[in-house]
């Protein structure tokens, strides 16, 4: 097999308000977002725009049957203000085939969109989306919406997740270990809170360990996290990025601005080419895990100890013991591998 090259991704985007939307503080009154689904992410990016008095189209295909979930999110909106278009009524945005483009277009136009905030499951192609990036208009991920939301001051730093596989166990695990050690640490995105739940909760919280899927990253543009993880890549979701390579590139964007350490699996060639093509803040670190001995600035296993030569200051001639494989034993049954690859990278960023 031929060696992955991933896509490297771009990362300009249209600023709206001459790139002043960078925190809650901001001003976000009047702006016209519209607000792409109404699942739980979309209804939480409407909900906090319509806190800040943005002014929010929120389309949905579905049409909210009586006492669904989606009803009662479309209900909420309404009350708060929101305009909606839902089921028939919204189909018009979610439209593909001939014309599609151009009718989304005008219907972009029509409603004064500055901003476009997207559900993960829309494909980059779509009629819609493409119609908005030809209008020179920004589309975010509600993960984008969620990093801007932030406090001007105090925000709690963000740790970040991403991989074909494992995700949610390293997150769980990360969030633990900085429990333990006496954070007031929360997981967030696809896993534990929606990200615009953590960041707006008044409980300000140590840190927030976010899980990203390569949908959310798509659309994700100034995310600074201060350690970011590609945990492993294998073949998926091809059909909604359209190649193996520009969904590793994606899942490459999660290192974009990361601030302390850049994680990843040096059994992986894949995620160690992803750290190399990362435009990372000066003084970002490479560090790799594995279940090999470990390397300069690398966690792995000497034995049955998961030791740390990254982030100890005699790293080059001393490791640093963090557990044994005693820790993962579950039952009398030792971890598999790919637990202790978990563990490793979770207390990479832990560290």
């Amino acid at each position: 097999m031929p060696r992955l090259v991933p896509t490297e991704t771009d990362f300009t985007s249209p600023e709206p308000r001459g790139g002043s939307l960078t925190s809650r503080e901001a001003d976000w009154s009047g702006l016209r977002v519209l607000v792409v689904g109404l699942g739980l992410s979309g209804f939480a990016a409407a909900d906090a725009l319509l806190e800040q008095g943005a002014s929010v189209l929120a389309v949905e295909g579905q049409e909210p049957a009586e006492g669904s979930d989606l009803a009662e999110r479309v209900r909420l909106l309404e009350i708060l203000g929101a305009e909606l278009a839902t089921g028939e009524a919204g189909r018009p945005w979610f439209a593909r085939g001939g014309g599609a483009q151009e009718a989304c277009a005008a219907m972009l136009e029509q409603a004064g969109t500055e901003v476009v905030v997207t559900s993960p499951g829309l494909r980059p192609d779509t009629p819609l989306l493409a119609a908005a990036r030809a209008a020179g208009l920004p589309v975010w991920s509600e993960v984008e919406l969620a990093w801007r939301m932030r406090p001007a001051e105090g925000a709690a730093p963000w740790l970040c997740v991403t991989g074909t596989n494992g995700k949610t166990t390293v997150v769980r695990m990360l969030t633990a270990m900085l429990r333990a050690n006496g954070e007031e640490a929360v997981a967030a995105g696809n896993v534990g809170k929606p990200i615009m739940e953590a960041i707006l909760d008044p409980t300000r919280h140590g840190a927030i360990a976010v899980e990203l899927s390569s949908f959310q990253l798509h659309h994700t543009w100034t995310v600074s996290p201060q350690a970011s993880v590609v945990l492993n890549i294998a073949p998926d979701h091809v059909d909604w990025h359209g190649s193996l390579e520009a969904y590793a590139g994606d899942k490459g964007r999660i290192h974009h601005n990361t601030q302390v350490a850049a994680v990843y699996n040096a059994q992986d060639e894949v995620t160690r080419a992803l750290v190399e093509q990362a435009d990372v803040v000066e003084g970002c670190r490479a560090v790799a895990f594995s279940v090999g001995t470990p390397g300069l600035s690398e966690l792995g296993l000497v034995e049955d100890v998961m030791a740390d030569r990254a982030f100890t200051a005699d790293r080059a001639t001393t490791a640093l013991e963090l557990g044994t494989l005693e820790d993962l034993t579950r039952d009398g049954v030792p971890p598999a591998p790919h637990l202790v690859a978990n563990a490793l990278a979770a207390a990479a960023l832990a560290r």
